[in-house]
């Protein structure tokens, strides 16, 4: 799959040899945290870069900027949609190019090997053929308007826990077969002109190195093999060596300006340590980002895709920008369950509506870390639903009991600055003496990474007067991280003497610090407490100079079950009840794995009395990852939908009331136990997270452990019915040898079916291939090709299904090339991996594929 030299290549080459070493070298890594260094003298402006996998943030050069919040990438996933993931991939790059932007870092084609994976929600899918064919839709759609798409992370990076150090222990045909493969179909189909090399390393039984050093998998496999000729960019940090990153593969360290390169990599050279060819490379490889995002000043028109790129750009969202990503939300839920037909409901048989559950009075609408987009705005479900149905029809809505471990912040009316008596949290800014040199006042008890301060800046000093004035139990929480001091009344009641620095934001400890809670009895007649926080500034290199601290209260009030009796009688009450449950940011975010797969708080005990209580019960669950459902059998109609993004309201009221179908399919496997998931966590033992499934990942290994989920991989039913009628193969053979995993090789299967139920719909028709059983260790059934289909109520359509020779080969490691066993192969086409309407087989002989006789 190796690609042709662009074709002004010789003049960049040029250009690059024109500038002396140190020179070149200073463009090998970050001018700052996301900006790339410009060079006039080669025609090269700054290229700057975001995070992205659920929205481009930008740059954070604007504290007030916001931006379109789209769902997360496992609801893009969930619609099953080439055409909808470019759709997106474009409004990306729109969102991109309105900032400033000219490097999006997505999207994430690592795989959810195990559903407790603390970025589960940011990948796409447990399967690799399903996540290499749409991100690479996500990228084609990024690029078309000429920005750039970052792949990452590259390779087996699918844990969150110590995942600056430790090794992926795998195969290497697992690798070639499962972790790399979709990074292959991108670079195949879509081609991003960057890729990004993950913090943790692989052991494959030939080389065991970080990914920034490992000369094997990105020279040898990504550069040489593939042909890939844009920059690898580290992950943030994630660069711990010089000589052996620089031969190992690596073009840029980001962030900057400091790093392991500069001088120490110039020293290198000189030293006959790194090659200086080697540094020409990796910038002339940067000088074809630049060109390709137009940052780059040269004669002739650029390659870059020239009608879009030039398209303007408005200034603000627009709302046909609000409408595509309300699409992406509704399309991508998953209807799991509808008895007697519930769903959809009828607005004008409805008097009266209970909203309720945690998640119905605060959604999860994204996870956290590197996929945060502070929103241009949010729909909730209360005003999504408000605004769709009729005026007369009665709205309550209930929490159920708070499912948060942690309280919420402090907030700004019980809060004084002891010095002037003014609202809020004095903050003093104090230098190495001690000399107050600065300060300013925060409204609230929020002070994640404040960075609020001058280089000079070596201790925050907090100070508040919190007044209670409502009897009963008060129940405060002090969290922060580093090294500090927190004193209640002048009692130190919690410190710290954490000196890591740039390893706090790795593992994003300072986002949720571990939290001290002390209860506070309060009288008739109040009580005032002064409170102080003394923090030491954390210096994280690139990431910059911030602290941390939380101060977080909760008054007296009911209790959890109070709230849900409450809940359940407001149930009683209505015509339908609506129970949205669901993960937080406490559960999923990047730079922690989850501890379980257990709904948090009393949400299992709120779905089955709502349920008891009202027939016509709706239960919603709002979370990205697989939480375990005790409840499932019990509910009259069960929706999954995701992290929804800013438009998640009217989403949700879209599929309600039957004005969106819930055309989504799972693209992960849903267990009924925890003990039945075939890789409960990916924790590293000894350093080394073993990979012992090897190529069985998510829906494989449940067929192949002969196990029963609560819903299986391509599990979802929308609003009508579908009857598979036949399936015919390609008359002719096709050479089962394959260039690439897009290629044009393999077969092509008709498939007829009838939409017979009483609405239009949309379905999935989806092909797993069974392999020969021969010894070879191979998946029971594996995803071999999807496509999807509409039809109105009673219609026959046909549905093209391509099935590309690489799904029946296999990594020969002795040959080290790919090999398609002789024998005869089933293809299953039906609406699942476990459910199979139709089934053809074809045999492999003498390197062809041929329908079975």
């Amino acid at each position: 799959m190796s690609r042709p030299a662009l074709p002004d290549d010789t003049e960049l080459r040029d250009r690059v040899r024109g500038l002396d070493l140190d020179s070149k070298i200073r463009l090998l890594t970050g001018a700052d945290l996301w900006r790339l260094p410009s060079e006039p003298r080669l025609g090269l402006s700054a290229v700057t870069m975001s995070d992205g996998p659920q929205g481009v943030r930008g740059t954070g050069d604007d504290p007030d900027e916001t931006g379109l919040l789209a769902p997360a990438p496992s609801a893009l996933a969930a619609a099953w949609d080439t055409g909808l993931a470019e759709r997106l991939g474009e409004l990306f790059a729109m969102e991109a190019r309105r900032k400033g932007v000219d490097v999006v870092l997505a999207p994430v084609v690592n795989l959810q090997r195990t559903p407790v994976a603390g970025r589960h929600f940011e990948y796409f899918s447990e399967d690799p053929l399903l996540t290499g064919i749409l991100a690479a839709a996500v990228v084609r759609g990024l690029q078309s308007r000429g920005v750039a798409a970052c792949l990452k992370h590259f390779v087996a990076n699918d844990s969150e826990t110590d995942r600056t150090r430790y090794r992926a222990r795998l195969d290497e045909r697992t690798l070639r077969e499962v972790y790399l493969a979709p990074f292959e179909q991108v670079l195949s189909e879509a081609e991003p002109w960057s890729v990004m090399a993950a913090y943790s390393g692989v052991e494959d039984g030939t080389v065991s190195a970080p990914m920034t050093e490992n000369a094997r998998l990105l020279r040898e496999v990504l550069k040489g093999e593939w042909g890939f000729s844009g920059p690898v960019v580290s992950d943030w940090s994630a660069t711990r060596s010089t000589a052996a990153s620089a031969v190992g593969g690596l073009d840029l360290v980001m962030p900057g300006p400091d790093g392991p390169w500069g001088d120490a990599l110039a020293a290198a050279v000189r030293a006959g340590e790194v090659d200086e060819q080697l540094v020409d490379d990796k910038v002339l490889r940067l000088l074809r980002l630049a060109r390709h995002v137009g940052r780059l000043d040269e004669p002739g028109p650029a390659p870059v895709p020239a009608e879009p790129a030039q398209t303007p750009v408005p200034a603000e969202p627009a709302e046909e920008e609000f409408r595509l990503l309300r699409d992406v939300a509704a399309r991508g839920t998953v209807l799991l369950r509808n008895q007697e037909d519930l769903l959809p409901l009828t607005p004008d048989g409805i008097r009266s509506l209970a909203l309720i559950g945690p998640n119905a009075v605060a959604p999860y609408l994204q996870g956290g870390g590197s996929a945060y987009v502070p929103a241009v705005r949010t729909v909730s479900f209360e005003e999504g639903l408000r605004a769709a149905l009729p005026e007369d029809v009665r709205l309550t809505v209930h929490r159920g009991g708070d499912a948060r471990l942690r309280l919420p912040y402090a907030s700004a009316e019980l809060l004084a600055d002891p010095d002037t008596g003014e609202t809020g949290v004095r903050a003093d800014h104090l230098d190495a003496d001690g000399n107050r040199i600065g300060g300013e006042v925060h409204a609230t008890g929020d002070w994640t990474t404040y960075d609020g301060f001058d280089s000079k800046t070596r201790r925050v000093l907090l100070r508040t007067v919190l007044t209670l004035t409502e009897p009963g139990t008060h129940r405060l929480e002090f969290g922060c991280s580093g090294r500090f001091s927190v004193t209640v009344d002048g009692e130190e009641v919690l410190a710290g003497d954490d000196g890591r620095g740039v390893e706090l934001v790795l593992e994003s400890s300072h986002n949720h610090p571990p939290l001290r809670e002390i209860d506070v009895e309060v009288g008739p007649e109040g009580r005032r407490l002064a409170l102080a926080v003394d923090l030491t500034v954390v210096d994280a290199g690139g990431y910059g100079r911030f602290v941390t601290a939380q101060l977080r209260h909760a008054p007296p009030g009911p209790t959890p079950y109070e709230e849900i009796a409450e809940a359940v009688a407001a149930a009683q009450a209505a015509d339908v009840a609506v129970v949205v449950v669901g993960t937080n940011e406490e559960v999923e975010s990047e730079g922690w794995d989850r501890t379980g797969l257990d709904l948090p708080g009393h949400q299992n005990d709120l779905v089955r009395k709502v349920i008891a209580a009202n027939p016509r019960t709706i239960v919603v669950v709002n979370a990205g990852a697989p939480v375990l459902l005790p409840w499932a059998d019990e509910t009259p109609a069960l929706l999954w939908a995701w992290l929804p993004g800013q438009e998640a309201g009217h989403a949700l009221a879209d599929i309600l009331l039957g004005r969106t179908e819930p055309s989504g399919r799972l693209p992960w496997t849903l267990p009924t136990r925890a003990e039945d998931v075939p890789v409960p966590d990916a924790r590293p033992r000894d350093g080394i997270v073993d990979y012992t499934e090897g190529v069985h990942v998510g829906h494989r290994a449940w067929d192949r452990d002969g196990l029963v989920p609560a819903f299986p991989f391509g599990h979802g039913l929308g609003w009508t019915g579908w009857t598979y009628e036949s399936v015919t193969l390609s008359p002719t053979p096709v050479s089962a040898t394959l260039p690439s995993p897009a290629g044009g090789d393999g077969l092509n299967l008709t498939v007829a079916l009838t939409n017979t139920g009483p609405r239009a719909g949309r379905e999935v028709v989806q092909v797993y291939l069974e392999p020969p059983q021969d010894g070879t260790d191979r998946p029971v059934r594996l995803l071999a090709g999807f496509t999807a289909v509409q039809a109105e109520r009673g219609a026959r359509v046909t549905a093209e299904v391509h099935v590309p020779a690489r799904a029946f080969q296999i990594w020969d490691g002795e040959a080290s090339a790919w090999r398609t066993p002789p024998g005869r192969y089933r293809l299953h086409v039906g609406r699942s991996s476990r459910d199979a309407r139709l089934t053809a087989e074809v045999t492999v002989d003498d390197g062809c594929l041929r329908p079975a006789v």
